[in-house]
């Protein structure tokens, strides 16, 4: 005979679980035969409607259970926590858990949840970009890494140095700095101390940048660089530093004493190069040496090409190059500006050999991008080393279209541009325009429900994003910044500065 089970209903199946707290109270019997409460209500249903009172929404007592939170998410299947671990900067939040979102893109490789520890920032201008970098930058600092801002085209960066107690090397007009975009910078320091083997491999990594440095330099003024350009700069550069000399020691050289050795070279140079005479060199190299001549006399003349005048202080918490005051000059001259830069922090942080993690962050990188196949495989090698360099590198730009508009349709450098999409993990998709979020979601796969989020819901508040981990679906965040950080990164202040007071007779003459 089969035995009849009773069901149990929810609460009986809770209890299991534990004691059912803040359930109501049972009622009892006054003598005159009326109910009486045990707990007389001491505040409204929904409590005291203002700050620190305890006000809800919902009217209460709620019915409230104790269990652990494998048999509650069996109640609440779609209450789920954030995917990603509670390390690094805390950002804000995560808008479909409520939880707390953080970020830490190097913990996210050791932890197998993305490849590489890059970031890509898009979105339009006023949305937020600025703000979300520099809140990163600030709160990584808490956990003791260090950044680099190689190349603040538009000075956003400085008011956080200055909070900070750190003086912006400032670049261009009504400034004395220079530098050096050849400098050894550590190479020097530590060549002693190297073995033969490990100078001749360091000075190849070094010489390698350098003359990808100068052909790119050369490639942004409209000449393509060949094989033999390449040849001719590198056996240039080893004869400047003196390497020939057993690897001694090596000498400081400049773009100037490139220029002047390409354009006066010794017989010794050009028959090494197979040369058939000094006339056919020269004819040959002429539009190297050109190129290199307008860094010593053009736009950037005085930036670029004399040794550096100034010691970055590596044990800040930051440090920025600031290239603000050299708008004046022109797009390109920005962007020469940038790769130089580029070569040059890359050589700087490469040899730093303290274990310790360093953001690189590289704003506008579009301009960069357009100065020809070089540039851009620069950007390209620099993204690939990051893992072995222990960097994060964080690119800042405004749409897909920036790194598909590099080159012609199908050329070499958009295919390169467009890989390094590939090469950034961590993608934070800002607001944008229907026809720019197209773009990304077309690039980036998006869904319909992720292209969606980035054309509504990320444009009705500055900060909201879409993270993109990966091939993980997107996450919505909201970046949450203080009062004093919403005063530190406002990057719109100088539009709503207090006008100039205008003079009495004018006041009078206006309200006459």
């Amino acid at each position: 005979m089969s035995r009849r089970i009773d069901e149990r209903t929810a609460a009986e199946l809770l209890a299991t679980f534990g004691p059912a707290l803040g359930t109501r109270p049972t009622e009892r019997r006054r003598p005159d035969g009326r109910n009486a409460r045990l707990n007389q209500r001491a505040a409204p249903r929904r409590g005291f409607a203002r700050p620190g009172h305890g006000w809800s929404p919902v009217a209460a007592p709620l019915q409230v259970y104790q269990a652990g939170t494998h048999e509650i998410g069996g109640l609440f299947p779609l209450l789920a926590a954030s995917p990603l671990p509670a390390v690094g900067a805390r950002m804000g939040y995560d808008v479909h858990s409520g939880g707390a979102f953080y970020l830490h893109p190097v913990e996210f490789v050791l932890r197998a949840i993305c490849t590489n520890p890059n970031m890509i920032l898009f979105g339009e201008p006023g949305r937020g970009k600025s703000s979300t970098v520099v809140a990163f930058l600030l709160r990584m600092m808490l956990t003791g890494v260090r950044t680099l801002i190689s190349g603040d085209v538009k000075g956003e960066y400085t008011p956080l140095l200055h909070a900070l107690g750190v003086t912006p090397i400032m670049l261009g007009r009504g400034s004395t700095a220079r530098l050096n975009a050849l400098d050894l910078g550590p190479l020097a320091a530590r060549w002693d101390t190297w073995s033969t083997e490990r100078q001749r491999d360091e000075l190849d990594g070094v010489l390698g940048r350098w003359v990808q440095l100068l052909v790119a330099l050369a490639e942004a003024q409209g000449y393509r660089p060949t094989v033999t350009d390449e040849a001719a700069v590198s056996a240039v550069l080893r004869q400047l530093l003196g390497v020939h000399d057993g690897y001694t020691n090596l000498k400081p050289i400049t773009i100037p004493d490139v220029h002047k050795a390409l354009a006066d070279p010794d017989e010794q140079l050009w028959q090494e190069l197979r040369f058939a005479g000094r006339r056919q060199f020269l004819d040959h190299l002429r539009s190297i040496t050109d190129a290199l001549a307008n860094l010593i006399s053009g736009p950037l003349a005085g930036l670029f090409d004399a040794a550096t005048n100034f010691t970055v202080d590596w044990d800040a918490p930051i440090q920025s190059l600031d290239l603000s005051r050299l708008r004046t000059r022109g797009d390109q001259a920005i962007a020469v500006a940038l790769t130089c830069l580029g070569s040059w922090s890359s050589l700087a942080t490469d040899l730093q050999e303290d274990g310790e993690l360093r953001i690189v962050v590289r704003d506008e990188i579009w301009r960069q991008l357009r100065l020809g196949l070089r540039a851009v495989q620069a950007v390209d090698s620099e993204l690939r080393l990051s893992r072995a360099e222990r960097k994060i590198q964080v690119l800042v730009s405004h749409k897909p279209g920036d790194f598909l508009s590099v080159g012609a349709t199908g050329s070499q450098e958009v295919a390169i541009a467009r890989d390094l999409l590939a090469l950034c993990s961590i993608r934070v998709l800002l607001g944008q325009s229907t026809r720019v979020a197209s773009e990304l979601a077309d690039v980036l796969a998006l869904s319909e429900k992720e292209h969606e989020a980035t054309t509504g819901w990320a444009n009705d508040r500055q900060g909201r994003a879409l993270w993109k981990i990966e091939n993980r679906t997107g996450l919505k965040v909201q970046t949450v910044l203080s009062r004093i950080e919403r005063q530190i990164f406002d990057t719109n202040s100088q539009l709503v500065s207090k006008p100039n007071p205008l003079p009495a007779d004018a006041v009078s003459a206006t309200s006459s």
